[in-house]
């Protein structure tokens, strides 16, 4: 399957009825390897995302050096679908320059003391670079929804918790994102659509390994018992803020290799979308550049 068709694929369309239940999480259909046994299709998919970040790296540097446009990617999921490892396996060929990871973790006193995009728009990547984040501002859509017991930390003002709030931070992040877009903020949203058995079998692989049982949390326990009620918000959060300008991909997890070489090709081919160009030279610093090479090779 070429790129184009399988980011298509994977984009949520604006205005349109989503549904995590018509998105498979163990999809395999990548670049023809369907039907392959797993080593094949897991080496065909490793030569995929091996092209897609030679191509990814080539984009990034025209995108350092038109200094025009920035990049956002959000990254959501469930716990273990796999974040960390995009940002280590995706970004991995990029100049650290020119690419920033941030993540947000609960929001500390300073953070609840202002509205709750304020700590998210502090760490927006400046033009020329691409910014990560790592969980996000959908969190207030997400876990806040899931647990609306958080909302009396927020300090918010009283009454303002009617039967229009999530509809009005719906509202708030599809404005946000649009003033982002208008500016030169390319935003890509990625959620990473695990499985509730593929993430238990990650889990117990976890518990199972001395080297990850700092990866293991009590707490990711307790979140799995609400799984429906975060598939529900996901649903609901994806399908009011799937933009034109700024659009979802919702990403099958299952397999870690798939939903590497999908989101490399998504950001490669973002970028190539802006159609930018290195910055040209005039008259005079080509002169200077003929100079500087004579000088040179006299030497």
């Amino acid at each position: 399957m070429g790129d184009s068709r399988m980011i298509e694929l994977f984009r949520v369309r604006p205005h349109g009825k989503f549904r995590l239940k018509d998105r498979d999480p163990g999809w395999d259909d990548i670049q023809d390897i369907k039907g392959l046994r797993k080593k094949d299709a897991k080496d065909k998919a490793q030569s995929f995302l091996k092209r897609n970040l030679q191509e990814l790296t080539e984009a990034q540097e025209l995108l350092w050096a038109s200094d025009s446009y920035s990049i956002l990617v959000v990254l959501q999921a469930m716990d273990a679908a796999g974040k960390d490892g995009i940002i280590e396996h995706v970004m991995s060929g990029m100049n650290p320059q020119g690419c920033q990871v941030f993540s947000f973790k609960s929001p500390s006193a300073e953070e609840l003391d202002h509205n709750f995009l304020w700590r998210c728009m502090k760490a927006l990547p400046e033009r020329g670079r691409i910014g990560i984040f790592n969980r996000s501002y959908y969190e207030e859509v997400l876990v806040v929804k899931v647990h609306p017991e958080f909302l009396e930390r927020q300090k918010l003002p009283p009454n303002n918790r009617g039967k229009s709030f999530w509809a009005d931070r719906f509202e708030d992040i599809n404005s946000f994102e649009k003033h982002l877009a208008r500016n030169g903020t390319a935003i890509v949203k990625i959620f990473l659509h695990i499985s509730k058995q593929e993430q238990r079998e990650r889990f117990l692989a976890r518990l199972e390994d001395p080297h990850k049982h700092w990866k293991f949390s009590l707490a990711d326990l307790a979140e799995r018992e609400h799984w429906d009620e975060y598939m529900k918000a996901y649903e609901d959060a994806i399908g009011a803020t799937s933009t034109a300008w700024a659009p979802w991909y919702v990403i099958p997890a299952d397999h870690k290799w798939v939903a590497r070489a999908a989101v490399a090709s998504i950001l490669t081919d973002t970028i190539r979308s802006l159609e930018l160009e290195f910055p040209s030279v005039n008259e005079e610093q080509r002169k200077n550049l003929a100079q500087a090479k004579k000088q040179l090779e006299k030497e």
